[in-house]
């Protein structure tokens, strides 16, 4: 069976140079049944005299979830660079309606004139919406002062000339019903990436400048082939530079992985491609692989394999291992050697144990991973003290070289291995290995590589591999 896209475009009166002005509205009509794929669009304006592609306004009609969604939209070429349905959708039947109303708000609205989104300029004497070479879609008066302006909404996507304050910030979703969502924030002494996970934060990319002399970051501007960073007296504190001579168009903030990337319009190719990337390896991303799941030197994910007494194999690679599992009777953490997180928090708790750290996460019925770091090697002395991290997902973990001075932990189900410690809830030396860590490693060449799982003293298991979509 083939599935149809569809692919509809509307060109109004008004499209190329006319701006929108008061009492100005454009409808499209919404298909009356669902059509997977189903795209429309009415472009309303578009941007001269500037290098190609251009910039274009539109109103959109798309098919997500079953029904269909209505929004004002910014594109750079096909790019889509701005849209007032980022943060939230506006679904929709029937209709979808722009309009510039008399009193100078600009609406988005459905059936029976629901609104789904407007400017809240109403009042403030807009006389027409305008779309600037730089991209930033604007609503102005009659003497031309900008009363609302898209740049100060910002989506995944950072334009040329475009300032990012501490006030605001780049985000990005996995998709529409997924409680994990990226963000690129400027912070007062660096820039970051961060993964949310409903109330946790963490971040998994970091850039402080050399010259902050004390003075905080206010700004970063994107330049033709920097990310400038600027103090509150407005001085260059750092840059991060392309990696190409082409002229950067956008900075876009990436939906599945959450990797920053700069982008510039190739000619030859006739599309945008990266010059720079925060994060140049696949383990290096926040959920390069599935939960519990290890990116391994190969850049190919390794599932960690938990053995219950008696019942064979727990868990593959599952979200859900530890549900319903809170406190000291029921859960136990297990060491994984040679990981570690990629994923960064404030610490927990400081100057404390190995031990007193996997207890912390034991009581804590939302943490389901421990990290412990101390400042000396504390493989064979578990009492050293160093700083404990939680976390409330097993995600980002990568392979590294055997560091003595970290410990990472995965809390299980009590009695998940045979050899525990009845009088302890920390398996110090644990009986399974993850991939190709602290163990024997079996590698097969099957058309591909995998990786395999080897139970130290017990009977081999294999493991399955698999990237995350």
């Amino acid at each position: 069976m083939y599935e149809l896209v569809f692919v509809i475009y509307w060109f109004v009166q008004g499209y190329s140079t006319c701006d929108v002005h008061i009492g100005y509205q454009v409808s499209l009509a919404i298909p009356t049944s669902y059509c997977r794929g189903f795209m429309g669009r009415a472009f309303l304006m578009e941007t001269e005299n500037q290098m190609v592609p251009n910039f274009r306004a539109a109103i959109s009609v798309e098919a997500n979830n079953e029904k269909y969604t209505c929004s004002l939209d910014v594109l750079l070429g096909d790019v889509k660079v701005w849209s007032s349905g980022h943060l939230s959708q506006f679904y929709t039947i029937d209709k979808c309606v722009l309009q510039l109303t008399q009193y100078g708000d600009l609406l988005l609205t459905g059936q029976d004139d629901r609104v789904g989104w407007k400017a809240g300029t109403s009042g403030q004497g807009v006389k027409r919406l305008h779309l600037l070479g730089t991209g930033n879609l604007v609503l102005v008066d009659a003497l031309n002062l900008i009363k609302w302006q898209s740049f100060n909404f910002p989506t995944n996507v950072m334009l040329w000339g475009q300032r990012l304050s501490s006030r605001t910030r780049l985000t990005a979703f996995r998709s529409n019903n997924s409680s994990l969502s990226y963000s690129f924030e400027i912070q007062y002494d660096k820039i970051a990436l961060y993964l949310y996970s409903g109330k946790s934060k963490y971040s998994y990319w970091e850039y402080t400048p050399v010259d902050l002399d004390g003075l905080n970051i206010t700004y970063v501007e994107l330049t033709s082939n920097a990310l400038e960073i600027f103090n509150n007296e407005n001085h260059r504190i750092g840059r991060i530079k392309s990696d190409k001579l082409e002229p950067l168009r956008f900075l876009a903030l990436e939906n599945i992985t959450g990797n920053l990337g700069f982008y510039y319009y190739s000619s030859d190719k006739g599309k945008f491609e990266a010059s720079y990337q925060a994060l140049n390896t696949t383990c290096d991303l926040p959920l390069a692989c599935k939960p519990y799941g290890i990116c391994t030197f190969s850049e190919k994910c390794s599932c960690v394999r938990l053995i219950k007494r008696g019942d064979g194999l727990l868990s593959d690679c599952t979200e859900n291992v530890t549900e319903g599992f809170c406190g000291r009777n029921e859960s136990q953490m297990l060491q994984l050697q040679g990981v570690m997180s990629v994923l960064r928090s404030n610490p927990y708790k400081v100057n404390v144990s190995k031990e007193v750290c996997a207890n912390l996460c034991l009581d804590n019925c939302t943490c389901v991973a421990a990290l412990h770091f101390s400042l000396e090697d504390s493989e064979d002395d578990h009492t050293k003290p160093g700083e404990c991290y939680l976390y409330g997902l097993a995600r980002g973990v990568k392979q590294i070289q055997r560091d003595g001075r970290l410990s990472y932990m995965v809390k299980v189900p009590a009695g998940t291995d045979q050899d525990h410690d009845k009088h302890s809830h920390w398996k110090k030396r644990i009986p399974i290995v993850v991939g190709v860590v602290d163990g024997i490693v079996l590698l097969l060449v099957l058309g591909g590589i995998g990786y395999y799982v080897i139970r130290k003293r017990r009977k081999p298991c294999a493991d399955s591999t698999g990237h995350s979509n």
